[in-house]
Parts: C-alpha cells; structure tokens; sequence
C-alpha cells in the first residue's frame, strides 16, 4: 500500500506550524496508542503512521528534504554510526562575502569595508543528537562526536612560508567588479580575501591554515529539554582567522516518543482504563510515575469516559526552573467488557433496571 502524504496524515496543512504538527500529532497519538487499544491492528498502523509523519515533519532539515522531494527527500535521513552530521550556518553560501559588501557598494554605498587583517570570527555549525524521553526529562550527559575546523597543527595557522601582499586585490582583500552603472565589492579570488598570498604554502594545510580535528566531548543536557531544545557550545566551532574567536556550536536535540507519556511544555499526558464499577462507585489506582515508580490516584465515584484527572506536580521539571515542575494529566478510560459470564450478565440487568428507575438520559451536543 502506497504511503499517504505525511501532512495528510496529521491532518495539517503544508504550511503548518511546528506547534500546530506537534498538537496534531499528540492528538492522534493519545487517541490510537497500542497501550490503550490492544489488538487493535488499525490503531496501532494509525500510530505507527502518525509518529512515521511526526518525526519528519517536526524536523526542519527532513520537512525540508520533504516539502522538495516528497518521500525520496527523507529517504537515509536517519540515525546512522560514525560521527553525527555537522551542518554549517547558511553564511556559508556567500563565501566570505558578507551583505555589506555586496550592497553597501551599489551607489557608492556608505557602511565600512572590512580590512583583510580585522579579526574574523568563525563558523558557528549545527548539529542534532537524539535522546530517549526519560533522559530529556530528568537530565543526563551524553558523548557527542564532530568535526571542525581548528588551525593547522604543523604551521600553527600561518598557511605556510613566504607571506605577501597579494597582487590582485593589493591587500585590501576584495575586489570591485564593474557593469555599466552598478559596482560590487566581491572577496578576492586570488586570497579568498586574505590580502595576501603565500609563497610556500604549508604542505599539510595547502596554504589554508586550518585542518579538520574530530573530536568528542561530554555534554551536559539540562533537566526539563524538549523536542528542538538548542543548547550552545560556546566556540566549538570553526576555528577564526587574524585572532577571531572560533565559532559555536549549536546541539539541537531530539527526543524519541515514550511509550506511555506524551508531553505538552512541562504537562505530562497518560491514559489508564479502568471498570465501570470503578468509575461509578470511585476506586484508588496506582499509576505509573515519570520516575519508575506509581502514584496514587483516587478516581472519584461518577466519573465518566474520557475525565482528565490532575496530579499536581508531578509533571516534568521546568527547563532552567529550579525545582519547579508541571503537573500530570491521567486520562480515564472506562474498558467495556467485551465477554460476561451468565451471572455477570445478571448482575448487569438488574443494575440497568435499577438505572431506568433513577435516571432518564438526555440528549447531549455531539463533541468530536
């Protein structure tokens, strides 16, 4: 059977919003997971299809890859061995050429031209690491591997011997290209807007001054991260050039769907069925904790099908909030017995005809 578009099946449109697709999602979700619907093969397929839709979809780089390519677009985006994919910011597509000098140069434009030797910060990279839903909410460290660029280790960043100013551009690192009316300022491509050149290129580096380095580093992810929290490492980047600061690097994270909880901000969602018996004369029921143990809940005699029960604070820590914490919704579920014994089914009967004698149903608005 062909797949249905991934928008389709969250039921958003193309340019939804992210908090838009992770509603949709949590929707479906709650109302399809095997846990509350077990034997059921077509809501356990509508789940399965729905986190399949949720996992591309609330991931830019995979939506991207989809919005362009459809299913061919996210195909071998997934986990993979060796080390994480490392994405640098898209300041790389102007190759060292910054706005300024493209549009501050039209009509004689009047914003400063940067000089060759000003320090240059480096480029800031991206990357994502996934981790389980347990480890987002209560903190954990994580081994992180990546590469970037760090000066060369047999020049020490100069590039080589033989420095000089470079005869093209005569050291101010750029160059103007004139068409009729208009002038633009472009980086040199002589120096690569250096301003100089070298005359004995470092046998390493090819004149660069820089190599890759892999390296990993043990990372510390706070309590109470979500999906798509960023967290920055201060200059884990690129290295710079002229005595700039390396760049950042920005770890996204990711967080894998847990089996039985679903979270909004620092709410926690679970679903927990129990008798008719239960519901109508109340009960006490342990349900299960985020940290692995239970819970008391008192489920309230009267209770109907589908009542959200609170248990104040017991939700997840709030991001950077201290001992704060949100709360945990349960969600009660009333199982219908599918099967009744003789008896049982004589029990019911006079149980409904002691009902019709008290109450008298009324109609009520249809709420999907």
């Amino acid at each position: 059977m062909a797949k249905r578009d991934y928008y389709e099946v969250l039921g958003v449109q193309k340019g939804a919003s992210e908090d838009e697709i992770k509603k949709a999602y949590r929707k479906i979700a709650m109302a399809n997971h095997p846990d509350t619907h077990p034997n059921d093969k077509a809501a356990e397929e509508r789940f399965k299809e729905a986190s399949e839709a949720y996992e591309v979809l609330s991931d830019s780089n995979k939506r991207a890859g989809y919005d362009q390519f459809g299913f061919a677009g996210v195909d071998g985006m997934g986990g993979g061995g060796g080390y994480q994919n490392v994405y640098r910011d898209f300041s790389d597509l102007f190759s060292g050429t910054s706005f300024n000098d493209i549009f501050g140069s039209f009509f004689g434009g009047g914003s400063r031209r940067r000089s060759a030797t000003d320090p240059i910060q480096g480029q800031t990279l991206q990357m994502e690491i996934t981790i389980d839903f347990k480890d987002a909410v209560f903190g954990t460290k994580k081994e992180i591997s990546f590469g970037h660029e760090v000066s060369c280790h047999q020049c020490g960043g100069s590039g080589g011997s033989g420095r000089r100013t470079c005869p093209t551009c005569n050291g101010s690192g750029s160059v103007v290209q004139s068409s009729g009316f208009f002038q633009v300022r472009t980086t040199c491509p002589a120096c690569n807007g250096k301003g100089s050149v070298i005359d004995s290129p470092c046998a390493s580096c090819h004149g660069s001054g820089k190599e890759v380095k892999h390296e990993k580093l043990s990372v510390t992810i706070p309590a109470g991260s979500d999906d798509g929290t960023r967290l920055v490492l201060r200059e884990k980047g690129d290295a710079g050039e002229n005595g700039g600061r390396a760049g950042d690097l920005l770890l996204y994270i990711r967080v894998r769907p847990d089996k039985y909880f679903i979270r909004e901000d620092s709410d926690v969602y679970i679903q927990i069925p129990i008798s008719f018996t239960q519901a109508a004369m109340g009960a006490t029921m342990y349900v299960p904790s985020l940290e692995g143990g239970e819970l008391k809940l008192d489920i309230p005699s009267g209770t109907q099908h589908g009542k959200l029960l609170r248990l104040k604070g017991k939700g997840v820590p709030v991001f950077k909030g201290g001992d704060r914490r949100g709360d945990m919704y349960v969600k009660v579920l009333i199982d219908v017995p599918k099967h009744l014994s003789f008896k049982a089914k004589r029990v019911m009967q006079e149980l409904e005809n002691e009902l019709k004698s008290t109450n008298k149903p009324e109609p009520r608005r249809f709420e999907s």
